[in-house]
C-alpha cells in the first residue's frame, strides 16, 4: 500500500514539473502542422504501357502534393497480359490498390473485389455511355479510363509515293492499295502475330458488324447462332488472310514493338493498331504524316467505320485498407479533376477523354481521326468484354495458328466455336 501511495506521489510530481516547465502533452502533429503525417503506400497497376513514362510523371506531381502518399507503379500492356499478374497477386492476396478492369464479364468475374464507386465525386462528369460496362445492379464499381480506336493507321507519304489516291474503304480497294505498295518496292502491311491479343480486336469487328451485337452474343450462350458458316467471321479470315499475304515476312516472330517500330520508321505502309500508338509512334518519328483506314472485311456498304470505345476502367481494391481504399480514390478523382491532373490527360496522354470537364487533345493525328468519325457517327462498338474471359486468350492463341499454317480457315471457325461452347 505504501508504494503505491510513493507511486502515485511521484507521478503527480513529475506531472507538475512538466506543466511547470511549459511542456505541451498535445499530439506532436497539433503542435506541428510540418509533421508528415503517416505514409501511405498504394500500389496501381497500369495497363497502358504507352503512357508509362507520362504516367510516372504525373504520379511524381500527386506525391510532391500529397507527401504521405507514396504509389507504387507495375505498368503492363504492349502484348503482356495483366491479368495474369492480378490473378497470380489476388491469389496471393496481394493485390493492388487500383487495377484496371474491363467491364461487362471482366467486373462480373472480379466483383469480388471491386469497391462500389457510385458515390464519387468524378461519376457526374463522365459521359454515361462510358459508365456503362462497370456499371451493375445500379452501381458503378470503376472509373473509365479514356476512349480509344483503332484500324489500319496508314503512311500518307507512302501512300501518294504509290499513287493511291482513293483511300481503301473496301476489302478490294484495299488489295489494290497493298498491291501498288509491294510494286513499287514497299512492305504494305507491318504484322506483328507473335502477340496474339490483336487477333481478338479483329474478331470484334465481326462481332460488331452483326446485324445486333449483344443479340448475336446472347444467341452464341444460347446456342441458337454459331460462329462457323457465318459470312462476317469468314470475311474477317479474309482480311487478316491479306494482312499476312503482303506483310512482314517475319511476323510469326515480330511482337507489338517491332510491328510498330517497322511502320514509324517507314518499312511498311500499313500498321493494324490504334491510337495508343501515338506517342510511341512520336517517339520515333516526329510528326509523321499518318491517319486511320478502317479495316474493311468485305465490299459490302457500310464498311467505312472505326471501331471506338472504353478502353478500361481503374478499379479500386475493395479488400485494401479503409485508409487504402480512401487514397485511392482521391487519387482517381485528383487525375480527373485537378488542372494539373487534366493537363497530364490531355497533353501527356493524348487520351480521347472519357469525361466531359476534360477536353480531348485533337493535335494528334490518330486522335483527330477517330473524333472525326465519331462526329459522324461511323464507328463500331466494342464487345470483347463481353466474352467469357478464356475464350478471348483462346481466340487469340487459335488465331495465331492459323496464320502459322497449323490450321485451315474451316479448321479455325471450328475451333472459335468450340471454344465459346466450352467456356460458355
Amino acid at each position: 500500500m505504501k508504494i503505491k501511495v510513493i507511486q502515485f506521489i511521484v507521478a503527480g510530481l513529475i506531472t507538475l514539473s512538466l506543466s511547470s516547465c511549459g511542456v505541451d502533452n498535445r499530439p506532436l502533429k497539433e503542435l506541428d502542422p510540418n509533421v508528415a503525417e503517416k505514409t501511405i503506400t498504394l500500389e496501381v497497376l497500369n495497363p497502358k504501357v504507352e503512357i508509362s513514362i507520362a504516367f510516372e510523371q504525373m504520379v511524381k506531381a500527386y506525391e510532391k502534393e500529397n507527401p504521405n502518399i507514396n504509389m507504387d507503379i507495375l505498368t503492363f500492356g504492349g502484348g503482356a497480359n495483366y491479368l495474369d499478374e492480378l490473378k497470380a497477386r489476388f491469389a496471393a492476396n496481394k493485390g493492388p490498390d487500383i487495377f484496371p478492369n474491363g467491364g461487362y464479364e471482366d467486373a462480373k468475374a472480379w466483383i469480388r473485389y471491386l469497391e462500389d464507386l457510385s458515390d464519387q465525386p468524378w461519376v457526374k462528369h463522365a459521359y454515361k455511355d462510358a459508365l456503362v460496362p462497370m456499371t451493375m445492379d445500379g452501381k458503378i464499381y470503376g472509373m473509365p479510363i479514356n476512349y480509344e480506336g483503332y484500324g489500319f493507321i496508314y503512311n500518307k507519304d507512302l501512300f501518294a509515293k504509290a499513287k493511291i489516291h482513293t483511300l481503301p474503304t473496301t476489302l478490294t480497294e484495299l488489295t489494290v492499295a497493298a498491291e501498288k505498295l509491294h510494286d513499287i518496292g514497299i512492305t504494305p502491311f507491318a504484322v506483328g502475330y507473335s502477340d496474339s491479343w490483336f487477333f481478338v480486336l479483329m474478331l470484334n469487328i465481326a462481332f460488331a458488324q452483326q446485324d445486333d451485337p449483344d443479340a448475336f452474343i446472347q444467341a452464341l450462350k444460347d446456342g441458337t447462332q454459331t460462329i462457323e458458316g457465318n459470312k462476317k467471321f469468314e470475311d474477317v479470315i479474309r482480311m487478316l488472310d491479306l494482312t499476312v499475304q503482303y506483310g512482314n515476312k517475319d511476323f510469326l516472330t515480330t511482337d507489338y514493338n517491332t510491328e510498330v517500330e517497322l511502320f514509324a520508321i517507314g518499312k511498311t505502309a500499313i500498321l493494324k493498331q490504334g491510337n495508343w500508338v501515338q506517342s510511341k509512334i512520336d517517339q520515333i518519328t516526329p510528326n509523321m504524316n499518318i491517319g486511320f483506314l478502317p479495316m474493311s472485311i468485305n465490299d459490302d456498304v457500310g464498311n467505312d467505320v472505326l471501331p471506338i470505345g472504353v478502353s478500361n476502367n481503374w478499379a479500386v481494391n475493395k479488400e485494401s485498407s479503409p485508409e487504402k481504399k480512401k487514397e485511392a480514390k482521391k487519387f482517381l478523382n485528383w487525375m480527373v479533376s485537378s488542372e494539373q491532373g487534366k493537363k497530364f490527360m490531355k497533353e501527356q496522354f493524348h487520351f480521347i477523354s472519357a469525361f466531359e470537364n476534360i477536353e480531348t487533345d485533337r493535335s494528334g493525328a490518330l486522335a483527330d481521326d477517330l473524333m472525326r468519325y465519331s462526329d459522324e457517327n461511323k464507328t463500331l462498338s466494342w464487345h470483347w468484354f463481353k466474352f467469357p474471359q478464356r475464350v478471348r486468350e483462346e481466340f487469340g492463341y487459335i488465331m495465331q495458328a492459323y496464320v502459322g499454317n497449323q490450321l485451315s480457315r474451316d479448321q479455325l471457325l471450328h475451333k472459335l466455336q468450340k471454344s465459346w461452347d466450352k467456356n460458355e
